[in-house]
């Protein structure tokens, strides 16, 4: 059961039961129905204020939440007491994710490079802060959630950051990360049975726009990622597996993420996340022979043994932004959504739906994920513009320039 909405329950709900899983949704927003309705059955929170009956009734074995806020809700403690295999880390490992200060803790702790930052509770203090250390800061609300009053805010300049703070949202203080520039990447692992087993490296394209203008969106305009079990970039080995003893510690077992900036050579950890990514996720599962299998003994603690899909080494995914994207206070009317020819690759819907005539039309800002692999990275890329680009929507938008910068890792 994936907990979640959209193309991103739809695409790793449809991954899972191509490789045999019998899949289903509880529909954690209110938005985003329509496509995880394609793959299985699917719950609202209306309906079923709690997943925890559906899962026994249901004999679910495995919960794969797309959201660190499963654990607020008032029935988290009876998910986990239920026994069900829950395909992220619980309890004091979430606070990797959760808290921006304890994770720069735990760098400072094992000695892995992390910008330097600090925690302000007003706008007050956050401008002393910058008065002290005057330098571009990366904006961030100290709390991760989908819900924070702030989203991130990149600052290259010490006057982008005065202006910001005078219109950020403190009601839980902000967070001022170092800005360290552009030259990001990340890495995808699972930790199970006290191992950590890399998976890819990936590079998600954040901002808005081509040639990576405009803001930061909610969530990423396109993704790359390379099969990268050896961890080629050193990204695991620098900045996972000085965290081991801490793993341990807090009985961490689940998908782990780092996301990092190289600067002078070496790599400095701006966030860890503890679930395989938006974007990433659904081209792991398809990169793996045995994807529910993998999932099921990560579940379980158990020692992994991961195999790969022969020349799937690489893969590209690019978003379908609708009419008013990434200013999501900007509405636009539900538009007819248009396929000319057949896809030869994954496209997944997201604020999509059916209208009366049965006729496909856009129902939000984000309306398709397309995702292709293939042996070679231009390859991916390739195949993946060739099929979004038989999706039509009036005013609707995508990256035409992914893969053009960023890449390799550690380059911009």
């Amino acid at each position: 059961m994936v907990l979640g909405v959209g193309s991103f329950a739809h695409s790793l709900g449809g991954a899972l039961a191509d490789a045999g899983a019998d899949v289903s949704t509880y529909l954690t927003r209110n938005y985003g129905h329509y496509s995880p309705a394609l793959i299985g059955r699917t719950f609202t929170r209306e309906a079923f204020p709690s997943p925890v009956p559906l899962i026994r009734e249901n004999k679910i074995d495995v919960v794969i939440p797309q959201s660190i806020d499963w654990a607020l809700q008032p029935w988290a403690e009876k998910l986990i007491k239920s026994g069900v295999g829950i395909f992220s880390p619980t309890g004091e490992a979430m606070r990797i994710e959760r808290e921006r200060d304890f994770a720069q803790e735990l760098c400072a702790r094992f000695k892995i490079p992390f910008p330097k930052s600090f925690i302000a509770s007003n706008r007050l203090e956050a401008e002393k802060i910058l008065d002290q250390h005057p330098q571009p800061f990366v904006i961030k609300n100290p709390l991760c959630s989908p819900t924070s009053p702030i989203h991130t805010v990149m600052c290259e300049t010490v006057a982008d950051t005065r202006a910001w703070l005078r219109q950020v949202n403190y009601a839980e203080g902000v967070f001022l990360q170092e800005y360290l520039g552009r030259a990001e990447a990340g890495h995808i692992a699972l930790v199970s049975g006290g191992e950590i087993y890399s998976l890819v490296t990936n590079q998600e394209y954040k901002y808005a726009f081509n040639g990576n203008l405009g803001i930061v969106a909610g969530a990423p305009l396109g993704g790359l990622v390379e099969r990268d079990e050896k961890d080629k970039y050193g990204l695991a080995r620098e900045l996972l597996h000085p965290l081991k003893p801490w793993l341990r510690e807090s009985k961490f077992n689940g998908p782990l993420q780092v996301t990092a900036i190289k600067r002078g050579g070496r790599w400095h950890v701006i966030e860890y996340n503890i679930r395989i990514g938006v974007t990433s996720g659904p081209m792991i599962l398809r990169m793996l022979k045995h994807p529910a299998e993998v999932v099921l003994r990560t579940t379980r603690n158990e020692k992994l043994k991961l195999e790969f899909n022969d020349k799937l080494n690489f893969g590209c995914s690019l978003t379908l932004a609708g009419y008013g994207y990434p200013y999501t206070q900007v509405r636009g009317p539900q538009l007819p959504l248009e396929v000319n020819g057949q896809f030869d690759c994954d496209a997944w819907w997201n604020e999509v739906a059916r209208d009366a005539d049965g006729r496909l039309v856009t129902t939000g800002h984000r309306i398709a994920e397309v995702i292709a692999l293939a042996p070679k990275l231009e390859a991916a890329i390739t195949k993946a513009y060739a099929n979004i680009r038989k999706i039509r929507v009036v005013g609707s938008y995508f990256r035409t320039d992914v893969g053009q910068s960023l890449w390799p890792p550690g380059t911009i």
